[in-house]
């Protein structure tokens, strides 16, 4: 067993929670380990008791306790051959900007962001190949679902994720997607305020998945419901059938922008979990499903993420080309891309 330790967070190690940190510093310590020191009291911060989940800040001191031999164990060698050159030109080819502190993908649709149950490929997971002559994989610093598409930002060191990180978390980004419903949202131009609430249960169908939408007045009232926000532009139709409309999410909850559209009795083109055959909607087909030649992935694209670069300062637009499932429904629809106004939202603002 060891002394107890008292380490001080470094420069590069703010912004990041508690368990990860511990788990850097001691890779064969155990999640559930760090949830029972945190329990009795044993692990603390700046003298204080502390959950897993704390975020750690430059500077704070964290008492370790005394650990086992296992605990403090070096972290095993890792091999350089575990991303097949196959998957990593796929990771690569997907690079739609590099600098030496971000990256910048265009993720197709079906690659996962991190992994999970059944999640054998996921971006977190091919992270050697976008190394590119630097010592350390890439970090993420925000999330998209599986199944979207476009814009992912990555940091190339820690302390370039932890402002990153920092930014998404203050909302000093700006995300549009761009989306094809069943029907035609009306009025064109407007916003979506119904809260999020996760859905009880654990069923076949994945219930403790969903999102349920809230009414605005009763989220205060709701156990677990958050607020959300989306502006919502409806930019091009095809009769009453379908539309392209763009998305800026003002908050960033799960699965909030299908959900939102759903709610609105325009669920996203191709959503089996939130525009099932029971959703209301105006288009001639029935649910997110338009039938014929209309793909069934799902038609959700992040097109454009702005930021502020976290060294150099300068305002930064990434933009990401459709993939080619929505490109073919923009075809069928005759959509171009360069029809999309610079910011659907101006009049909001």
């Amino acid at each position: 067993m060891s002394k107890v330790q008292t380490i001080t967070v470094a420069e590069g190690d703010g912004d990041q929670r508690l368990d990860r940190w511990l788990k850097r510093q001691f890779p064969h310590i155990s999640q559930g380990r760090i949830e029972k020191m945190c329990r009795k009291g044993e692990l603390r911060v700046d003298g204080g008791r502390v959950k897993a989940s704390t975020r750690l800040e430059v500077g704070q001191q964290v008492r370790v306790p005394p650990l086992t031999e296992a605990d403090q164990r070096p972290a095993p060698a890792v091999s350089r051959s575990r991303v097949s050159d196959a998957d990593a030109r796929m990771i690569q080819s997907c690079v739609i900007y590099r600098d030496d502190d971000i990256i910048a993908l265009n993720k197709p649709p079906g690659l996962a962001v991190q992994g999970g149950s059944g999640m054998a490929k996921h971006v977190d997971g091919l992270g050697e190949a976008l190394r590119f002559g630097l010592e350390e994989n890439p970090r993420l610093v925000h999330r998209l679902d599986k199944d979207t598409s476009g814009v992912l930002l990555l940091a190339r060191r820690r302390e370039v994720a932890s402002t990153l990180t920092a930014s998404f978390r203050h909302h000093a980004t700006r995300k549009i997607y761009w989306a094809v419903v069943a029907g035609v949202p009306t009025p064109y131009l407007g916003e979506i305020k119904a809260g999020l609430v996760k859905a009880g249960g654990h069923g076949a169908k994945g219930e403790g998945e969903k999102m349920i939408a809230v009414h605005p007045r009763d989220i205060d009232d709701t156990p677990g419901a958050k607020r959300a926000h989306t502006l919502y532009a409806t930019l091009y139709r095809v009769g009453s059938r379908a539309a392209w409309v763009a998305l800026e999410p003002l908050t960033g909850r799960t699965h909030q922008l299908r959900v939102h559209m759903a709610e609105m009795g325009h669920p996203i083109v191709g959503d089996g979990k939130y525009g099932g055959s029971g959703q209301e909607n105006l288009g001639d087909g029935w649910g997110a499903q338009l039938g014929g030649i209309i793909s069934k992935k799902l038609h959700l694209h992040a097109r454009s993420l702005t930021f502020e670069h976290p060294v150099t300062k300068k305002q930064m637009m990434i933009t990401a080309d459709l993939p080619e499932h929505m490109k073919h429904t923009f075809d069928t629809f005759g959509w171009t891309e360069d029809l999309a106004e610079d910011d659907p939202f101006e009049a909001l603002r």
